[in-house]
């Protein structure tokens, strides 16, 4: 938690997250990764985490679990790859990434909050037919530790309640509200 708040990672305000939901605070966490040896701690901790899963390749979603993923599978040993969203905003894997049927796979993520990026990419590797054996992140926001079938390895859980906008008290007391993250451009919304 300390890196988090030294790092500015840890942001207070009113953020549109992409799951639509509103929050008082937002985990940027680039900030957090900014510095190769605060992504490697970080990193190192996932992969004792992780355990003895036999990961043979790292999938991390762009652009928010790039350089995590590349560092977890960097201390592993093993491939990273990433996917990419295509024209009707599905993930595929493109640049010459594939995998081989049976690999075993790890999902990692930087920030995990209902989970719905982590379930398409999940949804991604099954086409492929992969052994899934992990899902990490360094923060896991999503309320039950649990991504479907797969508990989330995470450096830090937070617990930050988040809010429909019909009922957000944010909205209620008029606070500008920011779209943070890499989906839309961060900036104050009208």
């Amino acid at each position: 938690m300390r890196l988090f708040e030294e790092t500015g990672a840890l942001q207070s305000g009113h953020f549109l997250l992409s799951s639509g939901l509103h929050s008082a605070q937002y985990i940027q966490c680039a900030k957090a990764v900014e510095h190769p040896r605060d992504a490697g701690a970080l990193a190192e901790e996932i992969v004792r985490r992780l355990g003895p899963a036999g990961v043979e390749c790292v999938l991390s979603p762009p652009l928010g679990g790039l350089v995590i993923g590349y560092e977890v599978a960097r201390q592993l040993g093993c491939p990273f790859i990433f996917p990419e969203r295509v024209g009707n905003g599905e993930f595929h894997l493109r640049r010459g990434f594939s995998i081989e049927r049976g690999v075993r796979v790890a999902v990692i993520e930087d920030v995990i909050t209902t989970g719905r990026t982590t379930r398409e990419l999940i949804g991604l590797l099954r086409a492929v037919d992969v052994d899934i054996v992990a899902v990490g992140a360094i923060v896991d926001r999503s309320e039950g530790g649990r991504i479907d079938d797969w508990p989330i390895d995470s450096v830090l859980t937070l617990s930050i309640p988040t809010y429909e906008q019909e009922v957000c008290p944010l909205c209620q007391a008029g606070v500008p509200i920011v779209k943070p993250g890499s989906r839309k451009e961060g900036k104050a919304l009208e």
